[in-house]
């Protein structure tokens, strides 16, 4: 995969006797300090460098904070950029600023997180990222396996922030899997439950420790990011051991695989956030030299265990995974 979309680069970058420079414009929901972004913004400079293109990106100083991702996309909108990369956690808030940049000519790539309905004025927007609902559908289904054969289950699902499209979408997987896996053993006890978790290791250790200390009956957490890697520190600290509480979530940030090697998360998903940083520069540079159209990438959903962290933590380390 890494060598084919070098190749691809390569093939579309422009001659070096060439005067025209691109110049395109990445906006996230996440900070600067977040290891997934930095991945995603490694992807970002391989793609501009490879290309010959200039690219500037744009993190917050809150992640998740919607009025200050508008304000970047309206700041991106008034320099007129050759194109825009965005994350859209909102269905609503930003419709106004793309119709604007519609009506400007400025292409607009989604990655990352994105709305399930067109959106009004604006129409479908390529969409280089994850399926959200089929990621957490799966997520929990790959978990499910280490269930207890008897008796009840409770899981708890940790929804990051609620309200934001992502955060919905893989918990709303997470649930579809959980009523399946009900309907199929009509014999046992199998419910679920929302938490507001946050989005930050501390907060989230605290809330779910929280939720546990009245809950103890609990089999499982899912969370619809890295943060459950602050409860296993938490659990690490009250001397619970690994893999009496099973938990899940995404990404292959260097937090949720150090826990995954001491036995406390079980299965994450890996999105490749390089790819989300990577293929968005590749189409838009590919659309303002050729003329070409939109198109979509599902960057993946594959679930990743134990056996494989010592590999990943050093491409997590390298910025890659």
């Amino acid at each position: 995969m890494r060598r084919s979309l070098l190749a691809l680069a390569l093939l579309a970058a422009p001659a070096v006797a060439e005067a025209q420079t691109y110049q395109f414009t990445y906006i996230t929901h996440g900070t600067a300090g977040a290891p997934f972004w930095q991945t995603v913004k490694n992807g970002m400079d391989e793609a501009c460098a490879a290309l010959a293109v200039k690219c500037q990106i744009t993190f917050l100083q809150k992640t998740g904070n919607l009025s200050e991702e508008l304000n970047a996309l309206n700041a991106a909108i008034a320099q007129h950029p050759d194109g825009i990369v965005m994350t859209l956690p909102s269905d609503t808030i930003f419709t106004q600023a793309l119709q604007d940049a519609v009506k400007d000519g400025i292409p607009i790539v989604v990655t990352n997180t994105n709305p399930k309905k067109e959106l009004p004025g604006v129409g479908v927007l390529p969409y280089i990222g994850q399926d959200l609902e089929q990621a957490g559908y799966e997520l929990a289904r790959g978990l499910s396996p280490q269930f207890p054969k008897t008796g009840p289950i409770h899981v708890l699902i940790g929804v990051s922030i609620p309200g934001q499209n992502w955060a919905e979408q893989r918990a709303a997987g997470v649930e579809r899997f959980v009523k399946e896996y009900a309907a199929g053993n009509p014999g046992r006890d199998i419910t679920f439950k929302r938490l507001d978790s946050g989005t930050d290791l501390a907060i989230t250790g605290s809330r779910v420790s929280a939720y546990l200390q009245g809950n103890p009956q609990t089999t499982a957490y899912i969370d619809m990011g890295y943060w459950h890697a602050g409860v296993a520190a938490v659990l690490r600290q009250e001397n619970v051991p690994p893999g009496k509480l099973l938990m899940a979530g995404f990404d292959m940030v260097p937090a949720a695989l150090n826990e995954m090697k001491r036995g406390y998360i079980q299965v994450q998903v890996d999105q490749q956030p390089f790819l989300q940083g990577y293929l968005p520069i590749v189409q838009l540079y590919l659309r303002a030299k050729y003329k070409l159209g939109g198109w979509d990438v599902n960057t993946g959903k594959a679930l990743v265990g134990p056996a494989d962290v010592d590999t990943l933590l050093k491409l997590s380390a390298e910025g890659k995974r």
